[in-house]
């Protein structure tokens, strides 16, 4: 009975969630959509791309927004360490600001003498740097949480929010690790079932619509990148005597291995377009998630000029496509975060691969 409370609680929260996200969503483009004609490329540009301040709300005419650390270093006059407020209203504030176009649009530029724009070494504290450290903490919590629990009172002894995640954590252990790399799954365990809560955990994030959440961290294109990476560096680091044979002389006729080496060169290029498809398929599907939910938030004003009657209708359709797009975004949170680690345990098993052919034992032996 409690599990089934927690469930309904949870789902509860989430469609909670969705609709004031969506609500939220129309409300802004409305503002903006009353005060000038909506642009909808920007419109969706500007709420999956990073930012240095973490929008919250408007009230009326003022926003609310928290501003995040600004850490640069200039070549001229060195390190600069101050907050986001200070670009408020565009200002200008130690020879920087924020470019609103050009080629550094939606970054922070050094303003030179002649007039001219150059960009300072920037480590500042965004909005997704912000919701990265967040959410890699907060799996910390749980993960040390749960771990405590079990040293207390042992494995399958615990309930709630400890039961689940066991059943969560033994899932993918049980289906995606040590099926798909083979008998030494408990070696890479660890960084499978790190990669994949990783994901999940930020993916949800991206889907609350409240601070932290509403970051696009799994949409960003450089988190993705270092994750393919860190699976390319395992998978070939970890790559058994009988993989690199097979990469780099493998079992098939002569002549496509000599005078050129044909097949080896494929197979050289296989072992960078496997992580490579790795960064692109999870980058790719939540990046577009989110366009299409605020897609359909935008398509309520481009039936303003159609009438009252039937703008009223799309607005209703619009939220309530939107509403239901949210929900399959949660069900793809989940995908996203197991294919990426499937697929990483698959890499990693064939990495693993042993020799086809054993030599037969003899009695005497």
């Amino acid at each position: 009975m409690n599990k089934f409370l927690n469930i309904v609680i949870v789902l509860l929260f989430a469609a909670f969630s969705l609709c004031y996200a969506a609500v939220n969503e129309h409300q802004v483009a409305s503002e903006q959509a009353n005060k000038e004609q909506l642009n909808v490329r920007e419109f969706i540009l500007e709420h999956i791309s990073d930012s240095y301040e973490w929008h919250v709300t408007k009230i009326g005419e003022y926003p609310i927004s928290i501003p995040l650390p600004v850490i640069l270093y200039s070549s001229t006059s060195g390190w600069h360490v101050f907050l986001s407020l200070a670009f408020h209203h565009d200002a200008v504030y130690e020879g920087f600001t924020i470019a609103h176009e050009g080629k550094y649009k939606g970054k922070i530029i050094e303003l030179q003498a002649d007039g001219s724009e150059i960009r300072p070494f920037d480590i500042s504290i965004t909005k997704n740097v912000f919701s990265l450290l967040f959410s890699s903490l907060l799996l910390i919590i749980i993960i040390l949480s749960v771990a405590k629990s079990y040293r207390r009172t042992g494995i399958g002894a615990n309930k709630g929010f400890v039961a689940f995640m066991e059943m969560f954590i033994m899932n993918v252990n049980d289906d995606i690790i040590k099926p798909c790399v083979g008998k030494d799954y408990k070696r890479y365990a660890p960084y499978l079932l790190t990669v994949f809560f990783f994901i999940f955990i930020n993916n949800i994030l991206g889907l609350i619509p409240i601070f932290p959440g509403g970051a696009n961290v799994t949409g960003n294109i450089a988190i993705t990148f270092v994750l393919a990476v860190c699976t390319f560096l395992i998978v070939n680091f970890s790559g058994s005597k009988e993989y690199w044979r097979e990469i780099l002389w493998p079992d098939v006729p002569l002549w496509l291995k000599a005078p050129f080496p044909m097949m080896p060169l494929i197979e050289l290029v296989g072992i960078f377009t496997k992580p490579f498809a790795l960064m692109i398929r999870l980058f790719a599907n939540m990046m577009a998630g989110h366009s299409i939910v605020l897609g359909l938030t935008a398509l309520v004003f481009v039936t303003v000029s159609l009438g009252p009657v039937m703008n009223t209708s799309m607005t209703v359709v619009s939220v309530i496509f939107s509403i239901f797009i949210s929900f399959v975004e949660l069900l793809v949170a989940y995908i996203q975060a197991y294919i990426f680690t499937m697929l990483s345990a698959v890499f990693i098993g064939l990495a693993r691969i042993e020799p086809h052919h054993k030599p037969l034992k003899t009695n005497g032996e």
